[in-house]
């Protein structure tokens, strides 16, 4: 309806490039794959850096180690584009920084079942599992993360642990998310399986258990400490002081979406795809001239990915300011989304938070508007920054009773191969089959280093 679709290769193109592909995956390996077909668009430094910090490379069949990690709108990982942590100051629209935006007080939610939650999965660990994984409050650790399933993480492996050790795992991951954000979570782990066995298994990166867990600082009611969940299409960073909590920057995605795992039918961000598309739909003529981009949304458009913690970020599209009180609260409740990932009562204080910035708030969208198109679209604040990024699947073959509409059309677009383009290195259309996410705390909030920051300062 609004906004120009994709236009995909001609197959003539489509098997050039194939060739061409799998000429560099045999020359170069995946990075150099990676940063011809444009999922890295930062520097070519990014894929090799992560190449050479242990990322594995991608195997005879083509499997995803080094697909787009969303920095910068792609790459293998942080790279050479990770910020240390004393140099983070966060997203900004110029460089800089929106000064107090964020406080130290208290926000009445209790923190205590976290806290024991965190302390009893720590205890649970040997000694030397525990080494692995604590690290002080300012470690560079926290801008460590990549969503690429290949990227060589630090801390303890869920499928390397007990069964015991995992719930306790997943004991604290209930403490800190609301039970939508848990059932997110689990869900994107199981597709990353479901993912890996329909690309014939064997790859430990694509199994439920290739997640991990870090923790800066000691688990404390009153003193800042916080913990990492990260593996393929998650990373999940939760700082905590008192009873304040910031949980990001946040990444979810899944690659597909749909999949019936262990018997079980999954299907994922139906709720950030539905509310996305009310909040557009609800804007009028004018108001859309003002939200829509006359450019198409692309493979890849995220923004604020890995890598991206000081990014300079101009607002753009639709100021809030002038919608009705209807259209503020689609817009309210789109965030909501992504914000009640989160406990229930930590989101309702962010939430809180983002509507008192409601004005100076504005909506983006790239893209098309039916129910089953791939689009992208972003809601920017001093206080939050969303991003909602529909790509072409890059690994999943699909199937009639999984694929979406997109993504069948876009098998029949690659001559009936795979939404992808056959190699699996994207290059296909996009569609709602393979979807990326994030949430960030701008001007200084993400890691709660803004709250970190005034602690030691007024503490110390």
């Amino acid at each position: 309806m609004y906004g120009h679709g994709h236009t995909p290769r001609t197959p003539e193109a489509e098997r050039s490039r194939r060739w061409f592909m799998n000429k560099a995956l045999l020359a170069g390996g995946v990075a150099a794959v990676a940063t011809m077909t444009g999922c890295s668009s930062g520097s070519s430094d990014t894929a090799s850096s992560a190449s050479s910090s242990g990322a594995p490379g991608g195997g005879p069949s083509g499997m995803p180690s080094g697909g787009p990690g969303g920095g910068g709108g792609g790459g293998m990982g942080p790279g050479a584009e990770q910020v240390k942590y004393a140099d983070v100051v966060g997203v900004t629209t110029d460089g800089k920084v929106v000064e107090d935006l964020y406080t130290i007080h208290s926000t009445d939610v209790s923190t205590d079942a976290l806290v024991k939650a965190a302390q009893a999965f720590l205890d649970g660990l040997s000694a030397t599992e525990r080494k692995s994984c604590v690290f002080d409050i300012d470690a560079d650790e926290w801008t460590a993360w990549s969503n690429v399933d290949g990227y060589d993480r630090k801390g303890v492996r869920m499928g390397d642990m007990t069964t015991k050790k995992q719930n306790l795992g997943y004991a604290l991951l209930g403490e800190a998310l609301s039970a939508d954000g848990l059932t997110q979570t689990r869900g994107i782990m199981k597709l990353n399986a479901f993912l890996g066995d329909s690309n014939g298994g064997n790859q430990k990166t694509l199994t439920e258990g290739h997640y991990f867990f870090t923790f800066m600082g000691t688990p404390s009611t009153t003193k800042p400490w916080g913990f990492q969940y990260e593996g393929h299409h998650v990373a999940i960073n939760y700082f905590v002081l008192g009873d304040q909590v910031v949980m990001t920057p946040t990444f979810m995605g899944s690659e597909p979406t749909t999949g019936t795992y262990k018997g079980e039918k999954i299907t994922l961000f139906k709720p950030e795809t539905t509310a996305g598309l009310a909040m557009i739909r609800s804007l009028t003529a004018a108001q859309l001239k003002k939200a829509v981009s006359s450019q198409s949304n692309g493979n890849e458009d995220m923004k604020a990915g890995a890598g991206q913690d000081n990014l300079k970020l101009a607002y753009e599209g639709l100021q809030c300011s002038g919608l009705t009180s209807a259209q503020k609260q689609k817009l309210l409740d789109l965030a909501g989304v992504y914000i009640g990932y989160m406990s229930e009562g930590h989101a309702a204080v962010k939430l809180a938070e983002v509507e008192k910035h409601l004005d100076d708030t504005y909506f983006y969208w790239m893209g098309e508007t039916e129910d089953d198109s791939a689009f992208y679209y972003r809601i920017h604040s001093p206080v939050v920054l969303i991003e909602y990024d529909a790509q072409a699947p890059l690994f999943y073959k699909g199937d009639t009773s999984t694929a979406s509409a997109s993504a069948s059309a876009s098998a029949s677009s690659n001559g009936g191969g795979p939404p992808g383009g056959g190699m699996g290195m994207g290059g296909g259309t996009p569609s709602q089959e393979h979807i990326h996410t994030i949430i960030r705390t701008p001007n200084g909030g993400d890691y709660g280093v803004d709250l970190l920051k005034l602690h030691l300062e007024n503490d110390h």
